[in-house]
């Protein structure tokens, strides 16, 4: 355990000052959008020459936990990247700050302005440009609703290589830009290897039309791993070709109730065992999260009574015969020698989505619970889930939480996530968004995480939230690059401003 920190008063987030570098909006800069895009894409409030009213432009100022806020005052919402080119280049021009913003479903603050930064909305650029039935490759525009894809690709026997709880509202070229991970990324892995190609208008409108459908070109440097992860920063995302996998014929799922989080482990150890070349997921979660998620869900609990910790287990591949014997014969074996206490096996494909259901969802139940602060980290296996009982302990110690208590500041500190990524969420549950709440686990979590050689942001991205700390998870000379990277690429910082680094 690490030595306390000081109860030192800290804001629920550090927002940086508005830069003066940057021009504030007139009716003229109004009048010069409307040239580029149509009118009725465009919503300026009455300040800057337009009709739209603080509740228009809500959506697109505030994150979906309700936790950032900025104060934009036009939102522009292109449908070519032509346009887009010739709007950065005018902001380029004119040190007009902007932040990109797809489905607004990112959990760090990285897609809303933090000021009056201009948002750039790419939910209008929702085509599909091509689609390879024999190789599987998907060509789109960044608006693209991830779900939306995988019901197209669905349709021609494929699936996308990620999929998220967000599915439904989130964008791929969000997805691209966050590098999201998600819960396939034990079987397809990360989108560095999925995607590839990209178009990214760069912040002086320059265009970079790399929309490869190669899965081999080694001629010289792969700029589109620059903007895999750069969360807006560096150019905005107008386009992705990505590799979607054959559909797995064969797929089950079944849930698990652990006693251990050591069980947790062992389960996942002979699970690859025995179906490594079909496992597909390998999700768990503990008692708190099951809690809510049955409680807001409606749903009813699949296995015989409560449990500590309880675990999905999915495999894919194409000889359900083959798959559901040897899913059925672990299931057996890990109540044999006790490290299931009891476990289901989905009976169909309607019994697959009510088990999924309350892994997926975890996060807006917990949201529906009370104020969240969430942590997305990444930490070796064997020690994944210590954090959890040393924040419940550190809150304890405070007086601000008791389990089962809901009447305290801090209802539930629970703890989900990816076993084969080595990916915890933490959650952190309070009545409201406060610094008596937060001094408590900032920085300790990332101290903590820093000190187990961790990584402070597993698949959220670092956005607003987590700039200040890079330090924990990267070195000075790996940040001083990352600047170098930033003022080469974007010299006069207009693109998504006061995040990342």
């Amino acid at each position: 355990m690490l030595p306390a920190v000081g109860l030192a008063c800290r804001h629920s987030y550090h927002k940086p000052a508005r830069s003066e570098a940057f021009k504030r909006l007139t009716k003229d800069d109004v009048g010069f959008f409307k040239t580029v895009v149509p009118s009725e894409t465009i919503l300026a409030t009455a300040e800057i020459g337009g009709t739209a009213d603080a509740v228009e432009l809500e959506g697109f100022n505030a994150d979906w936990l309700n936790k950032y806020r900025g104060n934009s005052q036009l939102v522009l919402r292109p449908k070519t990247t032509e346009q887009v080119s010739q709007i950065l280049k005018y902001c380029n021009t004119h040190n007009i700050a902007v932040v990109p913003q797809g489905g607004n479903t990112g959990l760090v603050g990285g897609s809303v302005p933090v000021h009056d930064e201009i948002v750039l909305s790419l939910r209008n650029m929702n085509k599909i440009r091509s689609y390879d039935e024999l190789s599987g490759i998907l060509v789109c525009d960044a608006g693209c609703v991830l779900e939306e894809l995988g019901n197209y690709v669905g349709e021609r026997g494929h699936i996308m290589p990620l999929d998220l709880g967000a599915k439904g509202s989130c964008h791929i070229g969000g997805n691209v830009a966050a590098n999201a991970g998600g819960i396939r990324f034990l079987r397809y892995g990360t989108l560095h290897g999925s995607v590839l190609g990209l178009e990214v208008v760069l912040p002086d409108g320059t265009v970079l039309d790399n929309l490869s459908t190669l899965r081999k070109d080694n001629t010289g440097y792969d700029l589109k791993q620059l903007f895999i992860g750069s969360e807006g920063t560096l150019g905005v995302i107008t386009g992705v070709s990505v590799a979607t996998p054959q559909r797995p014929s064969a797929v089950n799922v079944a849930v698990l109730g652990v006693p251990t989080y050591e069980c947790v482990q062992r389960a996942f150890k002979l699970a690859r065992k025995r179906c490594g070349e079909v496992l597909s997921a390998y999700e768990f979660w503990d008692a708190n999260c099951m809690g809510a998620v049955l409680k807001h869900h409606e749903l009813k609990n699949p296995l015989s009574s409560e449990f500590p910790f309880y675990v999905l287990i999915e495999t894919s591949g194409s000889n359900k015969e083959h798959d559901d014997e040897k899913l059925g014969a672990l299931l057996e074996e890990l109540v044999e020698e006790g490290i299931a206490e009891d476990g289901a096996l989905a009976q169909d494909d309607s019994q697959i989505a009510r088990m999924w259901s309350m892994r997926e969802g975890i996060p807006e139940s917990l949201g529906k619970t009370g104020a969240t602060y969430k942590y997305d980290v990444s930490i070796p296996i064997p020690v994944l889930y210590d954090i959890v009982g040393d924040i419940a302990q550190r809150l304890e110690s405070a007086s601000l939480y008791k389990p089962g208590d809901m009447t305290r500041p801090v209802k539930l500190v629970c703890g989900y996530g990816h076993i084969g990524d080595g990916n915890l969420h933490l959650n952190v549950v309070a009545e409201r968004f406060e610094d008596q709440v937060t001094q408590i686990f900032e920085p300790y979590v990332y101290e903590w995480v820093a000190s187990h050689r961790g990584s402070i942001s597993a698949e959220h991205g670092v956005g607003l939230m987590k700039r200040d700390y890079l330090r924990y998870s990267k070195s000075p000379e790996m940040i001083a690059y990352m600047k170098r990277i930033k003022d080469l690429f974007d010299p006069n910082h207009i693109l998504n401003p006061y995040k990342v680094v």
